[in-house]
């Protein structure tokens, strides 16, 4: 049997198809060095912006924690209210750590001494119109007051302002510590000095109290204007900023003075009803705003675009606060449409979210139609009209994506604001987000809220700037992530 020859060769056909094939190969690998270097880029840039962080970070800890503690009043006294006694109080602060030093320092402050003019055992105490009179001692001995007795294992230092009256001659004394007050000489100075002792708190729970500083005048009159005590702390560091630091490294956001609760516990709880309002009010105002912009756009000058121009700027000019009583008196009240208050189903979100997206239609529309003006009338849309291109297509294929830039801009500043709510809307409406639970952390000085709601507001600010970014470079092949 004779077998046949089979021609394995190629044809010419195959041959110019493996050319080209292998003619693809260069470009292929350019491509994919192209490809690695670029997400080699944006992860070094991903990396030095989150590094670029940190300081920022540290930045904002460090103002808010000044700024909660020069404005705010004491989270003591609001929580316990202004007639508790000062041992009470000084308990509060001892267990929140409010009775350390702010940022650093050897001495913090305490209510061992009230505030206002000195109180002796001896004498009568002077009322508060007389904090400008200082109280005159003669020869003889005079016990400071405190408002509760030395506590235990504590160091306390007691300063009083003094000057004399006359030649004089006494001493402050607290224990086995003293600092002599005198003043002798032809001419006696009028200024007001400062005398410190320490006082040692009792060592052990059972030991007897400390005895109170004295002030002992042995010859002329010493006018004392004020008294007040500092408590030493453990160490330098040892400072409710640092406190403050250790928390947030163990991820620990603090307790509520109002609630008695994790403030971390409350931002969970909170953190729900918000989004359920805010992400409503976000994408149907982000998506109603530029449907509205283009097609204002596309028909600028016309009887529609003056129509929604006219009506944005009545929607600008009235106030928040209009919308949202207007709403709750007309729409629930009145007309009974939805409720006034609460959160117990969808239907209490439907009014909120209504006036939520009304009030900031008309800024939106305003800000899109001018970024799409600016684009409508480039030669690449006339071109694309020319072409047959339907309004739709040109509009959303053509002009949206090359204004997308200023509206991510626009879209980033209030994305953080999904997570801290709407204060007035819930405020209002009753609704327990993170919103309400910020007015009232104000309202009651609860520190620990209010830094914990601020931090990560300022934490997810950053990193929307940061994701905004890689969008800048996704959406415009001109932008460089360097």
């Amino acid at each position: 049997m004779v077998g046949t020859h089979e021609d394995r060769s190629l044809s010419d056909a195959d041959k110019e198809q493996f050319v080209r094939i292998l003619s693809h190969f260069p470009s292929l690998l350019r491509w994919k060095r192209t490809w690695s270097m670029s997400v080699g880029a944006m992860g070094a840039y991903v990396l030095r912006r989150l590094l670029q962080m940190i300081p920022t970070l540290f930045g904002v800890l460090v103002i808010t924690f000044v700024l909660f503690h020069v404005v705010g009043g004491s989270p003591a006294a609001m929580t316990l209210g202004e007639r508790a006694s000062p041992l009470a109080l000084e308990e509060f602060d001892e267990t929140r750590g409010f009775n350390k030093p702010l940022i650093a320092g050897w001495w913090g402050p305490t209510r061992l001494l009230s505030a206002g003019p000195p109180r002796f055992a001896e004498l009568p105490p002077i009322s508060p119109a007389g904090v400008e009179e200082a109280v005159r001692l003669t020869p003889g001995t005079y016990r400071l007051a405190p408002a509760f007795p030395p506590r235990p294992n504590h160091v306390y230092l007691v300063e009083i302002v003094w000057r004399a009256d006359g030649p004089t001659r006494g001493a402050l004394r607290a224990g086995p510590f003293f600092q002599a007050l005198e003043e002798n000489g032809p001419r006696v100075s009028k200024a007001w000095k400062t005398a410190a002792v320490m006082l040692v708190g009792p060592t052990d729970l059972k030991a007897e109290p400390a005895a109170p500083p004295e002030i002992t005048v042995e010859s002329g009159v010493i006018e004392v204007r004020s008294a007040r005590a500092r408590r030493r702390s453990r160490h330098f560091f040892d400072s409710q900023f640092v406190h403050y630091l250790g928390r947030l490294a163990r991820l620990d956001l603090g307790v509520s003075s109002r609630e008695n609760r994790r403030v971390a516990e409350l931002l969970r709880e909170g953190i729900g009803p918000t989004l359920a309002l805010t992400i409503p009010i976000f994408f149907i105002g982000l998506v109603t705003s530029l449907a509205l912009a283009l097609l204002c756009a596309y028909r600028r000058n016309m009887r529609l675009d003056r129509a929604v121009v006219f009506i944005s700027v009545g929607l600008m000019s009235v106030n928040y606060l209009v919308w949202i009583a207007v709403g709750q008196y007309l729409l629930a009240y009145r007309l009974g449409w939805f409720p006034a208050w609460g959160f117990e189903s969808a239907r209490y979100l439907i009014l909120p979210a209504l006036i939520g997206i009304v009030s900031g239609l008309g800024a939106d529309v305003r800000f899109y139609r001018a970024l799409a003006l600016d684009e409508i009338g480039r030669d690449y849309v006339r071109t694309a009209f020319a072409r047959g291109a339907g309004a739709a297509r040109v509009l959303f294929r053509h002009v949206l994506p090359n204004v997308m830039i200023p509206v991510l801009t626009n879209v980033v500043i209030a994305l953080p604001f999904l997570y801290t709510g709407s204060l007035l809307l819930e405020s209002f409406f009753g609704i327990p987000g993170l919103g309400y639970l910020g007015v009232n952390a104000i309202h009651s000085a609860d520190a620990d809220v209010l830094r914990a709601v601020v931090l990560v507001g300022a934490v997810l600010f950053m990193i929307a700037n940061l994701l905004t970014d890689l969008a800048y470079a996704a959406l415009d092949p001109r932008v460089r992530l360097r």
